[in-house]
This record gives structure tokens, C-alpha cells and sequence, in this order.
């Protein structure tokens, strides 16, 4: 995820920068799965990966309103 922003921070033009960032987008949703999957297949307590979770989370909400932001510029 942290790649992959630096990468969308990096774009040549707004248009590739909200490209990169759908990927952003995707990645960190990707996380929050993963870090539940943990926690329901009993892999991990969710006690000591829940401040990870809450993180993923804010970080996807972040990511949603950037990319809406973005895309709304885009239309001007």
C-alpha cells in the first residue's frame, strides 16, 4: 500500500495519479481483508491486531475521499 502511494504521488498527471490511487484503494481494502481473515480463522486474538485493523480502516476512508476528491477535480 505504501508503494503504491508513493508511486500515485509521483503520477505525471492528475488522470494516472487517480489511476495509482484506485490501486492504493484496492491494496488497503485488500488489508482489512486479510487482517479479519486472521482474526476468523482463529489465527490471531483480535485484541492484538486490533489497532491494525482500526488503522486499515482509516487509512481505506482516506483513500476513498482522496479518490473521490480526484476524480471530482477531474471533471472541471
Amino acid at each position: 500500500m505504501g508503494a503504491n502511494y508513493r508511486a500515485a504521488c509521483r503520477a505525471r498527471s492528475r488522470a494516472e495519479f487517480i489511476a495509482k490511487l484506485g490501486i492504493v484503494l484496492e491494496e488497503s481494502d485488500e488489508t482489512v481483508f486479510w487482517l479479519e481473515l486472521l482474526v476468523k480463522a482463529d489465527l490471531v486474538e483480535p485484541v492484538k491486531i486490533q489497532s491494525l485493523c482500526d488503522e486499515a480502516d482509516e487509512l481505506t476512508s482516506i483513500f476513498v475521499a482522496s479518490l473521490r476528491t480526484s476524480k471530482g477535480m477531474l471533471s472541471k
